[in-house]
């Protein structure tokens, strides 16, 4: 019988315990005697290059790759459960890639962050939830307030980060902290935003 296949996606907040949680399961394949192959996006080599790593300093050997394409470069043909950390800086044909793996019978583990700075779907992050059959949301805890933290804040010299500034920056705990709701902020958010936003919440508070 055909092995059945699974798509998991770990997400979530910096500091929440994605690759804490993706090492976990890692761990959990190995134990089972499965094939394991751990893939990383090469962008994110803020601890180790050739590892995923913890923010307490754990660390699981992984393949740095640019793309999709250089990933199945390394993907090996007998490989039963795929693991792939910081996925929202892949393209779309990591989405494709994930979902012809799991049809195929393999295990595949995604981790990566469901919004970027701005509080925004961060890159393929929404397609791959889509096609899930898993998805573990998890939270970290606000360092401002101390309750449970769904948000990125990005700073920049100590100020929160404009709206108008890069998505992309790869750093370690003084560029990001774990925020919730009351007190993530952004700067220089364009009023047309807000009043998309305020036309919605008035268009959801109307009886039908």
């Amino acid at each position: 019988m055909k092995p059945l296949g699974q798509l998991t996606v770990i997400c979530g907040s910096m500091f929440a315990g994605k690759s804490e949680e993706l090492i976990r399961l890692v761990r959990r394949a190995m134990y089972a005697r499965k094939k394991v192959q751990v893939f990383k996006h090469a962008l994110d080599d803020r601890f180790a290059h050739t590892a995923v790593a913890t923010h307490n300093g754990a660390q699981w050997e992984a393949i740095p790759v640019r793309n999709t394409r250089e990933l199945l470069c390394h993907l090996d043909a007998d490989t039963e459960v795929v693991a792939i950390e910081e996925a929202q800086f892949f393209d779309e044909e990591l989405v494709r890639l994930c979902v012809e793996l799991a049809d195929a019978g393999k295990t595949v583990i995604v981790a990566g962050l469901d919004q970027d700075f701005r509080r925004q779907p961060f890159g393929i992050m929404p397609l791959l939830m889509a096609h899930a059959d898993e998805v573990i949301k998890l939270r970290a805890i606000c360092v401002q307030c101390g309750r449970p933290a769904s948000h990125t804040q990005r700073l920049v010299d100590g100020r929160p980060a404009a709206w108008d500034e890069p998505t992309i920056l790869v750093g370690a705990d003084d560029h990001y902290e774990a925020r919730c709701r009351n007190c993530h902020q952004v700067r220089r958010v364009p009023p047309a935003y807000r009043k998309r936003l305020l036309q919605g919440i008035r268009r959801a508070g109307e009886t039908p």
